[in-house]
């Protein structure tokens, strides 16, 4: 078996019943069963021997075992205790990969990761997928690029142009951070059990430096969120939500050359930059 593809359905049915394991819905597990879209994603990582990358939720280690025979050196954090003895047994074959049990969201990446810079490839959780993905981009860490599995709803709300339905803070987040692009689709077939929703690869490239100059971040992302809070409504009255009067917001749009009549969800990246520049320069 250790010399066996796992992402098979042969192998991970086979697995699931030597050891009594039973996917949780609660955590999100749906194990890969296409070594094809495996090899995609590890193609998407552009990994090489040596490397580190840091895996979330390896489950049975059906996608660990693609990132372990590239030569990278890997990282799996799994949150799911019963899964250890999984895949101390099914990855026994890899003196390149490295279990930790524990929460990414808890744990101490940077230096698990030994401050080093450092890829992330991961099958995510459904449920979890928005908190961990901006846990990595807001901490800072040093990664180069994130390669995820999540839902093709999500995917597409991360790439979204400005004026499109799927436009959100996330949209924004995710492009002031990163370069991202869609790899490829991935249907519920490809998963056990199978989702009820399509999935999709999608690759995060790091930026240095942000696509726009923001004097103040937190006060830009204030203003992305006021943006979208409710979408139905005028910028200029969805500003009103973070405690500015009607004469400071007039002031600060007059400022940024923007129209308070026009939607948060037409706004640019630049022009929400606009905004919160405008609004640090009257405080």
């Amino acid at each position: 078996m250790l010399e066996s593809i796992i992402a098979s359905p042969e192998v991970v049915h086979y697995v699931c019943k030597r050891f009594g394991i039973h996917m949780s819905k609660k955590l999100g597990q749906n194990f890969l069963i296409k070594r094809g879209v495996v090899d995609e994603i590890v193609h998407a990582a552009d990994l090489n021997a040596g490397e580190p990358v840091l895996e979330i939720g390896p489950g049975i280690g059906t996608l660990t075992q693609g990132l372990a025979q590239s030569g990278a050196d890997v990282t799996a954090i799994e949150l799911d205790r019963r899964l250890l003895e999984v895949l101390d047994t099914t990855l026994a074959a890899y003196d390149n990969v490295r279990i930790i049990h524990g929460d990414v969201l808890k744990l101490d990446v940077p230096d698990i990761m030994n401050h080093k810079q450092f890829k992330v490839v991961a099958n995510l959780p459904y449920y979890i997928t928005t908190p961990i993905i901006m846990s990595l981009l807001e901490s800072r860490l040093p990664i180069e690029r994130m390669v995820m599995m999540v839902q093709r709803e999500v995917a597409l709300r991360m790439v979204a142009k400005p004026g499109t339905k799927d436009y959100g803070a996330l949209s924004v987040a995710v492009q002031y951070y990163t370069e991202p692009d869609i790899v490829m689709d991935v249907p519920p077939k490809a998963f056990l059990p199978a989702p009820s929703v399509t999935s999709a690869v999608i690759r995060c490239v790091l930026r240095k430096e942000p696509p726009v100059d923001v004097v103040d971040e937190k006060l830009f992302f204030r203003v992305v969120k006021a943006g979208f809070e409710q979408r139905r409504k005028t910028f200029s009255n969805t500003m009103k939500t973070t405690g500015l009067s009607k004469e400071e917001i007039e002031m600060i749009l007059e400022k940024a050359n923007i129209d308070g009549q026009r939607r948060g969800e037409t706004f640019s990246l630049q022009e929400f930059a606009d905004v919160a520049n405008a609004w640090h320069s009257i405080k």
